[in-house]
């Protein structure tokens, strides 16, 4: 327990006494509430280890202090310590050590029953969708308060070690709350808010289902899931906002990033390599918001998208000869194509005997090649400090001796390191980037490099382009929500100050996928590569 003496700017004192961890704020779930001005929704985070009692700021405006000096972790916390949240004067003391985690729970514990015995449980199953969701919501608010999670290192403990405590700790709920419901109904809702407190919940059937490919949060009680590229709405909801909100922060923990007021957006990957996108309020009107993308357990191959009507059989081998030729291609595409998903098929037909460095901001690429070195962003921490960001990570690459940079996607000024890198001796590099076609394509890489601010003219950036980008390979999504390759261009220079491009293969409504406009490739003659089998009948107009 922890004894907190609080003085107020008025000269008024207040004392209580709280059980670790808990919040200091101004919202309802803190157990310390100011409500004052200066004092964020959740302003500080207090808990207890092995070393004492520590505090940190959860990423307030006004900011904590400790004994004068505004800090962002603070700890061991002194009794004599003078901490400042908004209007208050803060001195902590502890009064008990905290029971550890393996300590067993008592059938009767009175620490369990206070903690759901005050919540005003629905006792039956079989009433309205509203009580159900209330029985939940009342029961993962016992089963959080009971856990403590908070206040331990959940990333340090195995996954079934930490389901089986919080198993049988949901198991001592004082069973007179759940009267109304069988034992079939009552091991169901164990595991359901077990799943929800320690995992993610509702999240983990879709997650393992093969056939779903994204997974969309709208809110709590609003979700919708992706198959085969059509949207429908899903009948699971999670018992309230607090516990997205949990499930948000236990993804993003482990991986160094934070979600809070100050910083409201996210970007994070699950253990399976699925990309989260989170956001939550203020910007998020409705709540917490997620945005999942799975990626296939088992890596699809080339022969794999042949399969899948992706492309055509002779448009695989094509790309396969540039790829093996160190042929310098740039992956274009809408939201939600498939570009990640041909970035990672291309780049395992690179040579084994080639070193990959491949720089993303959330890891996602899975390359099937057994010598890839993978290199991820890092955002910077609560006092704005030691962010890394692509272009750092792509100048970085040039001095890991790599035969192939591959850059999950560029966005903005990175661009021109990216183009640098193509230039000088790293032929066969990939990127991707949005665009609705491949002149768009390099429009926006004209955009991105003049917004790097490097000095060039636009003569000189499209010199560039022109130079380090040999292929473009258009991927889209069509309505039935099938994904292809819709296009290939080629890149054939720079004329009269505009860079010139042909079309190699075009989208064909009969065939449904690309197909050969009957133009063979510059690049053919340039690097003397072979043209026969099945890419001779595809140029077969010109041949």
């Amino acid at each position: 327990m922890i004894h907190v003496a609080i003085t107020y700017e008025d000269g008024h004192a207040a004392t209580c006494t709280l059980c670790p961890p808990f919040l200091v704020g101004r919202s309802g779930e803190c157990a310390l509430r100011i409500q004052h001005w200066r004092v964020a929704k959740r302003h500080v985070r207090v808990h207890l280890d092995e070393s004492g009692c520590h505090l940190e700021d959860l990423g307030s405006l006004s900011g904590t202090t400790a004994n004068g000096c505004r800090v962002v972790r603070y700890g061991p916390v002194q009794p004599s310590d003078e901490i400042v949240v908004g209007p208050c004067l803060l001195r902590l003391t502890v009064l008990l050590e905290a029971a550890p985690l393996s300590a067993e729970i008592e059938p009767e514990s009175a620490e369990l029953k206070a903690s759901v015995g005050n919540e005003n449980l629905q006792t039956t199953m079989t009433g309205s969708s509203t009580t159900y969701r209330e029985l939940r919501k009342s029961l993962h608010i016992g089963l959080v308060k009971a856990l403590d999670l908070r206040r331990h290192d959940i990333a340090a403990l195995s996954t079934s070690a930490l389901r089986e405590y919080a198993r049988n700790c949901a198991k001592q709920l004082p069973v007179e709350q759940l009267g109304g419901v069988n034992d079939k109904e009552r091991e169901n809702l164990i595991e359901l808010v077990v799943s929800e407190a320690v995992g993610l919940g509702v999240l983990e059937p879709m997650l393992s289902d093969p056939t779903v490919s994204e997974i969309l949060v709208n809110a709590f009680d609003e979700i919708y899931v992706e198959r085969e590229g059509v949207l429908t709405r899903s009948a699971a909801e999670f018992s309230s906002e607090s516990a997205v909100r949990g499930i948000i922060e236990r993804i993003v923990f482990p991986l160094g990033r934070r979600i809070d007021e100050l910083s409201p957006m996210v970007d994070a990957r699950l253990a399976d390599g699925s990309r989260l996108n989170a956001v939550i309020a203020p910007i998020s009107l409705r709540g917490a918001s997620m945005t999942i993308r799975k990626f296939p357990k088992n890596r699809p191959t080339l022969s794999d998208l042949v399969a899948n009507n992706t492309l055509a059989q002779a448009l695989a081998d094509f790309l396969s000869i540039c790829i093996v030729h160190r042929v310098n291609i740039l992956v274009a595409g809408g939201t939600g194509s498939g570009k990640t998903t041909l970035l990672n098929v291309l780049a395992a037909q690179i040579p084994h005997t080639q070193r990959i460095v491949t720089i993303e901001d959330s890891a996602e690429l899975q390359i099937k090649h057994p010598h890839v070195v993978a290199l991820e962003t890092r955002v910077a921490n609560a006092e704005g400090r030691g962010a890394i960001t692509i272009r750092d990570l792509v100048r970085n690459a040039l001095r890991m001796r790599p035969d192939r940079i591959v850059v999950g996607e560029v966005r903005g000024t990175e661009c021109i390191d990216m183009l640098a890198a193509m230039n000088t001796g790293h032929e066969g590099s990939m990127t991707t980037l949005h665009a609705n076609s491949p002149r768009d394509a390099l429009a926006r890489l004209e955009t991105m490099t003049l917004s790097a601010q490097s000095g060039l003219p636009l003569p000189a950036i499209r010199d560039q382009i022109a130079s380090a980008i040999q292929l473009i390979v258009h991927q889209a999504r069509l309505p039935s929500g099938r994904r292809i390759v819709h296009a290939v261009a080629e890149v054939c220079g720079v004329e009269s100050g505009i860079i010139q491009t042909q079309t190699i293969a075009r989208f064909d409504p009969g065939t449904g996928l690309a197909t050969g406009v009957g133009l063979v490739p510059m690049l053919f003659d340039r690097n003397n590569l072979p043209l026969e089998g099945g890419l001779k009948n595809w140029f077969a107009l010109t041949c």
